[in-house]
């Protein structure tokens, strides 16, 4: 099964919970503020998952309030996208321009780098709010900052399209959790972000009256995603992305002259990089090293051999080696 974290405050006598509590959270997450009206008992659980550079969480705790505040920013910022998906009770987001009401199955976004205020308060009958989401690196989402701002603080919807189907898929890890092994992590984790890019993309596509930057960078955003969802297709190529995009090469290439790269460069590096986890991920250390070239779109051993060497200075072979070296 995937390697599982779980902390529950239940073990811990009740006057001492809530800052128990408080103290894994600045750890687990960010450094944030805590306020509840239940501190003198505070019966609280969460579990995490690492899918690779992803972290998937799901908690369960009485009404409660965090606040990340611009000191707090200061001390700590791990520049991460923090998605989260309400399955029981609310919350309120509140930015400093914006804030968004959120209830069971909706999806909302914020960056470890902005300040906000999130309560979470549970309903009539409820005892507990439920939750789940992730923890994304801001640099594994192919999200302009620009476009970033849109979308921090913006409620989705996660019972339908592409919200729902990212909010299946985070729902169902947990209810199959059993069913997988941990080298499945990284790639779990790989589709989570191919999911919350396709969904983040389409957000910004579908707002009222698209300035034409706007539509380019969410055009953009959409081609990224598709481009990260066939990276193993060898037969991925500038002019396959064009024409599942209905878009000309040239057009294509003109998108990614604001990227400082050529399209076949990007899907390359992207490649390399997903091999690169593998050769460091102790779960594959046994897989042959063509094997893994090939999982990533690299048919011929040689051309990936050549191509590892001049992004990352080594052969596989000695890079693999390095990194899976025993700690002393």
């Amino acid at each position: 099964m995937l390697i599982e974290t779980e902390l529950c405050t239940e073990g811990v006598a009740a006057e001492d919970r809530f800052d128990h509590w408080r103290e894994h959270l600045s750890t687990s997450y960010v450094p944030v503020e805590v306020l509840s009206d239940r501190a003198a008992d505070f019966p609280a659980s969460q579990r995490m998952l690492q899918l690779g550079a992803v972290r998937l969480w799901q908690t369960e705790h009485p009404r409660m309030t965090l606040r990340r505040t611009p000191k707090l920013i200061r001390r700590s910022d791990p520049e991460m996208y923090h998605l989260s998906l309400a399955l029981r009770g609310a919350k309120t987001l509140t930015l400093s321009d914006r804030s968004a009401d959120c209830t069971a199955q909706d999806l909302i976004l914020v960056d470890t780098a902005r300040p906000y205020s999130m309560a979470a308060r549970t309903g009539p009958d409820e005892e507990r709010v439920l939750g789940t989401g992730l923890f994304v690196p801001r640099s594994l989402l192919p999200l302009p900052a620009t476009s970033a701002d849109r979308l921090i603080g913006r409620r989705m919807s996660g019972r339908d399209g592409l919200g729902g189907l990212l909010a299946h898929f985070l729902t169902r890890i947990w209810a199959d959790i059993y069913a997988y092994d941990p080298a499945d992590g990284p790639r779990l984790g790989t589709v989570a972000i191919d999911l919350l890019s396709s969904l983040l993309a389409h957000t910004l596509d579908s707002e009222h009256a698209l300035e034409p930057e706007t539509h380019r960078r969410s055009l953009l955003l959409r081609i990224k995603a598709f481009i990260h969802q066939h990276l193993p297709d060898p037969r991925l190529t500038p002019r396959t992305v064009a024409a599942a995009h209905h878009i000309s090469l040239s057009y294509l290439h003109r998108l990614f002259q604001h990227e400082e790269t050529t399209v076949a460069a990007w899907i390359r590096l992207q490649r390399l990089e997903r091999a690169r986890h593998d050769l460091a991920d102790t779960a594959w250390h046994s897989t042959p090293i063509h094997a893994i070239a090939s999982r990533w779109g690299f048919p011929r051993a040689a051309d990936f051999t050549r191509a590892f060497h001049a992004v990352y200075g080594m052969p596989p072979r000695d890079y693999r080696n390095h990194a899976c070296r025993p700690a002393l």
